[in-house]
């Protein structure tokens, strides 16, 4: 069961194992863009390409869908980035649903558990691997590992890490699970701490804070949905950035100032600079500070919002 990208390298793994894949559930088409074309999970896409069987219940709840399950009997359900599953569901099979979880369990329990890491300045995170429960990512646990973050490194470079040891890691729990060898840890719900869903709301770039916390919430939310400012009333995604200095500035946050070069953009936080690196204009194609300052001349005093 899985919907995203990060899903996908964990079916692969598990196609190449041992195991028999009985078959794939998945999130409905939705809608989407301006033609709002259905588009498929990159799951789906790539469960269909192979030819397994998959399944895509609006309603995780409903008798058909559960039915399907049962006929399929299945000896385990392996659960990456997927949706919330009712008992009726987790329950089901003999030997349990493991879930894939893109963090050190309990910290950043929830759904954007990678983008959370980097934006709060984390300096490594982890996969947990561990059996459902009625209460989200609260599980005992099967297996944990550590990964270190690059200081520059984005959601994107992140995730894509994660994606591929994750993978092996699921394929080595479900193997663990089957030779009855597995050795389980509570989690201590007094360290839990939360990855909410990002929303709009959480990526608009704030001047006023420190240019080392503006940059970490860049490197959080790219390649997407990206961190953004307002420049002459239109969005502007910033996608990669530097922090300079660290002198605190009262006022004029979101300002730009002089460059060391030409071809540079630097704004004022409230702590600090920040050096654009790459940016991207609304309904314009991703470009670098260079490109953006030819085509737009930022000058000194202009505001970003």
């Amino acid at each position: 069961m899985g919907t995203p990208q990060f899903a996908v390298p964990s079916l692969k793994k598990l196609l190449e194992s041992k195991h028999s894949i009985e078959g794939v559930v998945t999130v409905p088409d939705k809608p989407q863009g301006r033609g709002q074309k259905l588009s498929e999970s990159p799951v789906k896409i790539f469960a269909i390409g192979l030819g397994l069987k998959v399944l895509t219940p609006e309603n995780l709840n409903d008798e058909n869908f559960i039915r399907s399950l049962k006929e399929m009997n299945p000896d385990l359900i392996a659960v990456v980035a997927f949706r919330i599953l009712p008992e009726e569901v987790f329950s089901l099979p003999p030997q349990g649903t493991i879930n894939l979880h893109a963090s050190l369990l309990p910290k950043y329990r929830g759904a954007a558990p990678i983008n959370w890491a980097i934006i709060n300045g984390e300096t490594k995170t982890g996969i947990t691997t561990f059996y459902i429960r009625k209460k989200v990512d609260t599980g005992d646990m099967i297996l944990q590992r550590e990964i270190a973050i690059g200081p520059d490194e984005t959601f994107g470079e992140l995730h894509e890490r994660m994606a591929n040891l994750g993978a092996e890691m699921l394929v080595e729990t479900i193997d663990m699970a089957e030779r009855g060898e597995v050795q389980l840890l509570k989690q201590d719900d007094s360290l839990a701490t939360r990855a909410p869903k990002i929303t709009p709301e959480h990526c608009r770039i704030d001047w006023s804070k420190k240019a080392r916390e503006i940059t970490n919430l860049i490197r959080g939310l790219s390649p997407t949905p990206g961190a953004y400012t307002i420049f002459r009333g239109r969005s502007l995604k910033v996608l990669r950035a530097e922090a300079i200095g660290e002198t605190v500035h009262p006022e004029n946050f979101g300002e730009a100032v002089e460059p060391d070069k030409p071809e540079s953009v630097r704004i004022r936080t409230g702590c600090g600079f920040l050096n654009l690196l790459e940016v991207q204009p609304e309904s314009k194609k991703k470009m670098s500070a260079e490109e953006f300052q030819r085509g737009y001349r930022v000058k000194p005093g202009e505001k970003l919002e």
